[in-house]
This record gives structure tokens, sequence and C-alpha cells, in this order.
């Protein structure tokens, strides 16, 4: 019998969303995607630490050998999970470049030189960056240079508007952290059609096919099946391994959600900086979870930094 989660790959594109090694072996996504944190524990995996020695020891000697040896090491785990599936990796830049355009811009370029050093074609991968104002621009610059970007901790609709006009390669839309939100402030559960964080994707969706947007919604952040489920039919979803796991042990038929095809079209808007500004801030929900993003993987980023520190002897 056909399980869950082979039926969501008739209608979506699943991309793995870890910087385990063992686990995007064992479930064979098409792409894969990391970030600070992820890459935080892929550092205490036995089967990760030949690469974290490797990136430290050919740090050593760089005008920045800690900043240096911490994206060797993004690359070499991306490099190794590119071994592994047939598609693309996500390697996020440092969170707390997040309201620096040109420092985004900058870290960028140095990850893909990084890659391209290592043998892997820019084709291969995308940059991630914070959906914030700055963020946006600097993909946009990006993009026009060839470097494809996944936009991330994506929480309101400003956001999409604007990452869909910068002509950004794909968006990650967070479900799960919006779920949070409205459960703690509203004090009750959701589930299924009537989850904020489904809604909220469904959404952008919706705009991004009626006006013939080409970037592509990659639902993230899923807390249980059931989210996952109702968006069935998305261009792509980036799933935890314990959740791929789920989705596999469970027996059953998926269909495209109706959601993504029934409901009301934002008109189109494009939004200068101020008019982003002043729209994001008016979502009390997306402002607080964005900062929260960013401070969370800019800490994440820094006990990087600290292990890798003690490594090469160096004070943080």
């Amino acid at each position: 019998m056909t399980s869950k989660l082979e039926s969501l790959k008739q209608h979506t594109l699943i991309v793995a969303d870890t910087g385990d090694i063992d686990a995007i072996r064992q479930h064979q996504p098409i792409d894969a995607t990391t970030n600070p944190s992820l890459l935080l524990k892929a550092a205490g995996l036995p089967s990760c630490a030949p690469l974290l020695e490797r990136a430290i020891g050919e740090a050593k000697g760089s005008a920045e050998p800690l900043g240096n040896a911490c994206d060797r090491f993004a690359v070499a785990v991306g490099s190794e999970i590119l071994g592994l599936i047939p598609g693309r990796i996500s390697t996020e830049v440092d969170a707390r470049l997040s309201f620096d355009q040109d420092a985004t811009f900058r870290k960028a370029c140095e990850l893909i030189e990084l890659y391209e050093r290592a043998g892997i074609t820019r084709d291969r991968v995308l940059i991630k960056i914070a959906a914030t104002w700055e963020g946006i621009q600097a993909a946009a610059a990006l993009e026009r240079e060839g470097i494809q970007c996944n936009l991330t901790l994506l929480f309101s609709f400003a956001q999409a508007q604007a990452c869909a006009d910068a002509g950004v390669y794909l968006i990650s839309p967070f479900v799960g952290r919006i779920y949070d939100w409205y459960k703690q402030h509203e004090g009750r559960d959701f589930s299924g059609f009537d989850d904020p964080g489904v809604q909220s994707v469904a959404r952008i969706f919706r705009y991004y096919k009626a006006h013939m947007y080409e970037t592509v919604v990659m639902g993230a952040s899923f807390r249980n099946t059931g989210q996952i489920e109702a968006l069935a039919g998305c261009d792509r979803l980036t799933i935890s391994p314990q959740l791929l796991e789920s989705l596999a042990d469970q027996a059953g038929t998926l269909t495209p959600s109706r959601l993504l095809r029934e409901g009301a079209v934002d008109l189109r808007v494009e939004l200068d900086q101020i008019g982003f500004r002043w729209a994001h801030n008016e979502d009390a929900m997306a402002t607080e979870k964005l900062a929260e993003g960013i401070r969370a993987f800019a800490a994440d980023q820094l006990k990087l930094e600290q292990l890798v520190a003690s490594r090469l002897g160096l004070a943080v």
C-alpha cells in the first residue's frame, strides 16, 4: 500500500530540512536545506566530525580563521549532501548580517566561491537569506549575478510580496512558528485548514500563481503531519527527518489541497521600503517571529563559532 510520503511526492517536491547526512541518505529527497541551528547539530554528529576537522584545518592561516572555518564547514556539509541528492542544497548567510545588504551580498558570493572551489556549480546551490528588507534587496542583486536565493524566516504577506517583486528564486514561508504564536496568543489549538500557518502559505501560493510570479513557494517549519497534508500540492515542502519518517509509516493517499486553489486572491501590490516596513510592522506575529528567528540563528552561529574557536585555540 502507498505511504503518505510516496503519495505526497507525486504532487510536491520534497526537501529534507536537516544537516544529518545519514537521514538524507535514508529518505532520498530531491533537495535539502540547512541553517545555523542544523549545522550546529551536525557538528556534533560522528558522520560530520571529519568534515569539521577538515574545515578547521583549511581555515588555519587565513585572515579570519574562525569565520572561514564555519563557512568551510557549511560548504563541506552541503557538498557531502549534494553527493546524495539530485537537486540543490540551501546554505544560509550569517543571521547577524540580516540588516546589512552589502555584507549579505559579499558573504553570499564568498559561499558560492567556496562551493565552486569544491567543484560544485552555483546552479546546485541556493543562498538562504532572512527576508528582511535588506536581505530581500541583497537577494535581488544576487539573482542578477546568477546566484539564486532562498528567502527564509518569512512570516508576513508583505515579505512574500517583496520577495516576488525582487525576483528571488524561492521563498520559505514558515508554518509551525506561525502556528506556535497563534496557539499561545489565542489559547487554543488549530488543525488542518484552520491552522494559521497553513492559511498563510496557501494565501501566498494563490497570490503567486494568480499573478504569475515564477518564485517557488516552499512551505517550511512544520509541527505535525497534518500541516503537511493540508499543503499537499504546494511547489515544495521542506520537512524534518522525524516527520518524513512519520509520513513514510502512514498508509494513505494525498491529493492536492483545495486550499491552494480556492479562496480570495489579493490584488497585486508592489511595495517600496516604506510600504514594506509599515505592512510588516502591522503584523504583530510576523514582527515578533522574524526578530526571534534572527536572534535564534545568530545564537546558534555563535555556539558553532565557540566550538570551532576551541579547536583553533582562539577566544570568542
